[in-house]
C-alpha cells in the first residue's frame, strides 16, 4: 500500500519517497512524520510505504531484531523492500503523478539505510536525504557487532548522487562516528571518480534524545529545504 501527502495540483510532479515505519506512519504519524510537513508548502508529492519489520501485527521496536535474523539465516531484509519500492515507483510514473526527472529519497534512522540501498539500484534517484541515518547495521546493541551489508558496500552505485545527511554528535544508537565514516569515504570515491566538488553533506548537531538518535525539528527542516533546493522548488502562497 502506498501512503502519500500531495498538494493539489494536477500531472506530474516532484517527489520524495520517504522512509521510517509503516508507510501510514511515516506520513501521518508526528515527530516521524516532521518531513513530510515542512514539504506542504511546496509544490512536491511524498509517498511511503512500509520498511521491512514494521506493519500490522509487529512492534516498530522489534524491527531491528527482525532484520538481524533474516539476515542471521541468509536474506537480505532489504530485497523485497526494493522490489516493492521499484514496482511502486514505476507505477506512480504510469500514473502520471511524478515526474521521473525530479526524483528524490530518504529516511529517518532504519528508513535512511533503506533509502540508500534503493537509491544504490535506482538511478533516477539522483538525491538522497538521510536524518540520524543507520549506516552499518553491525553499530546496533541488536546485531551483537556482526556485520551484514554496510552502505560502505554500495558507495560505488552511490557516488555522483546528491547526498544530504545530519547526525547528533553523540549518537549512540547508529553510531555518530561510522556515519561520518560513510560520508567521508563516499565523499573520495566521488573524487576519485573526477568528481572535484563532490555534493555530499553532513550536518552534525548536539545529540537529543535516547541515545542521542533524536532529530531536532528545526533539523528536519534543514534537510526538507536542501531537498527544496535540488528541485528548484518555491512556496506556494
Amino acid at each position: 500500500m502506498i501512503a502519500s501527502s500531495e498538494p493539489s495540483i494536477q500531472g506530474p510532479l516532484p517527489a520524495f519517497f520517504y522512509f521510517a515505519l509503516s508507510g501510514e506512519n511515516s506520513i501521518t504519524l508526528d515527530p516521524f512524520n516532521q518531513p513530510v510537513q515542512f514539504l506542504k508548502p511546496y509544490p512536491i508529492r511524498v509517498f511511503s510505504w512500509t520498511l521491512p519489520g514494521h506493519g500490522e501485527g509487529l512492534k516498530d521496536t522489534d524491527a531491528m531484531k527482525v532484520w538481524y535474523e533474516s539476515w542471521a539465516s541468509g536474506k537480505d531484509p532489504i530485497e523485497p523492500f526494493i522490489e516493492t519500492s521499484l514496482k511502486n515507483i514505476d507505477q506512480l510514473i504510469k500514473e502520471g503523478k511524478v515526474d521521473p526527472e525530479k526524483m528524490a529519497v530518504g529516511g529517518l534512522s532504519r528508513g535512511g539505510y533503506a533509502a540508500c540501498r534503493l537509491a544504490s539500484v535506482e538511478s533516477r534517484l539522483k538525491h538522497i536525504v538521510g536524518f540520524a541515518p543507520l549506516v552499518s547495521p553491525a553499530r546496533l546493541d541488536e546485531f551483537q557487532g556482526k556485520v551484514f551489508q554496510p552502505l560502505e558496500d554500495y558507495i560505488d552505485q552511490l557516488a555522483n548522487k546528491s547526498l544530504w545527511f545530519s547526525i547528533g554528535n553523540l549518537d549512540t544508537r547508529v553510531n555518530t562516528d561510522s556515519v561520518y565514516q560513510f560520508v567521508r569515504k563516499l565523499t573520495d570515491r566521488n573524487f576519485e571518480k573526477g568528481n572535484r566538488s563532490p555534493q555530499v553533506n553532513l550536518t552534525i548537531k548536539p545529540s537529543i534524545g535516547y541515545k542521542g538518535h533524536g532529530t531536532a525539528p528545526e533539523t528536519f527542516k534543514e534537510g526538507v529545504l536542501w531537498l527544496a533546493q535540488q528541485f528548484n522548488l518555491q512556496e506556494r502562497s
